[in-house]
C-alpha cells in the first residue's frame, strides 16, 4: 500500500519547518520529513562550493528539483508516509511537482503569515536573500485549494493540532489538482534567488 502524503505549502521563512517538526512529533502514524532545503542542510549538495560560484547554480537547478521530485513517488510507492515541506514557485517548477503526486492521496496545508512578519522573519534568519519572502507571498498560495490553512503567528501546537484534526478527518481520497492556470511565471514575476531563464521540459520517468 502507498504511503500518505501531508504537503505543507508557504512563503520562506513562513514557519513551515517549524510546523513539520511539531507535525512530525505528534502525528499518530511515522512520517517522513523533506525537504529540499535538506540536501543544502545536511551537505548532500555542497551547498558552500555553489555559492562561491565554482558551480553554477542556475545549471544544477533543473536536475536538482527533478531529481528531489521523482524522489518522492518511489518512496511513498514503498510504503512510507510524507511529510513534505515546499514552496510552490513559479521558479520551482511545480507542475512538475503536482504531476509526479497526482496518483497519491496528498493531504494540502497552507501556511500563512502577514507580509510585514514575513519580512521581519527574514531579516533576523539572515540566511535568506531579502525579498524572497515578499515574491513567494505573491504567488505560493494560488496554486491549489487546500485541505487545512494555518496562521504562524499563532502558537505551533496549536497548528499542528488543528492540522492533525484535519487530517483524521480527511476524506479519503485526497487528491493533489492545481487550480492555478499556468505553472508558468506570471508576467511581472521577478526572476528571483534561483531564476533559469529557460522552463525545463518535463523528464520522463
Amino acid at each position: 500500500m502507498s504511503g500518505k502524503i501531508i504537503l505543507v505549502n508557504g512563503a520562506s521563512s513562513s514557519g513551515k519547518s517549524t510546523l513539520c517538526r511539531a507535525l512530525q512529533a505528534a502525528l499518530p502514524e511515522l512520517f517522513w520529513y523533506l525537504s529540499i532545503d535538506h540536501f543544502r542542510e545536511l551537505g548532500i549538495v555542497p551547498w558552500e562550493r555553489v555559492r562561491s560560484g565554482e558551480f553554477d547554480r542556475q545549471a544544477l537547478r533543473p536536475a536538482l528539483f527533478e531529481g528531489f521530485y521523482r524522489m518522492l513517488p518511489a518512496l511513498a510507492e514503498a510504503g512510507n508516509n510524507l511529510l513534505i515541506e515546499h514552496i510552490l514557485a513559479p521558479n520551482d517548477y511545480p507542475e512538475r511537482l503536482f504531476e509526479v503526486l497526482a496518483p497519491f492521496e496528498v493531504f494540502f496545508v497552507g501556511v500563512h503569515c502577514p507580509l510585514d512578519e514575513l519580512e521581519r522573519r527574514e531579516r533576523e534568519r539572515g540566511d535568506r536573500p531579502i525579498g524572497d519572502a515578499r515574491q513567494d507571498s505573491a504567488v505560493t498560495h494560488t496554486y491549489g485549494a487546500y485541505d487545512i490553512e494555518v496562521d504562524s503567528t499563532q502558537p505551533v501546537a496549536e497548528n499542528a493540532a488543528t492540522v492533525i484534526t484535519a487530517w483524521k478527518a480527511r476524506k479519503v481520497p485526497t487528491l493533489l489538482r492545481p487550480i492555478h492556470g499556468s505553472c508558468r511565471p506570471p508576467k511581472g514575476y521577478p526572476a528571483g534567488r534561483f531564476s533559469h531563464s529557460k522552463f525545463p521540459p518535463t523528464i520522463q520517468t
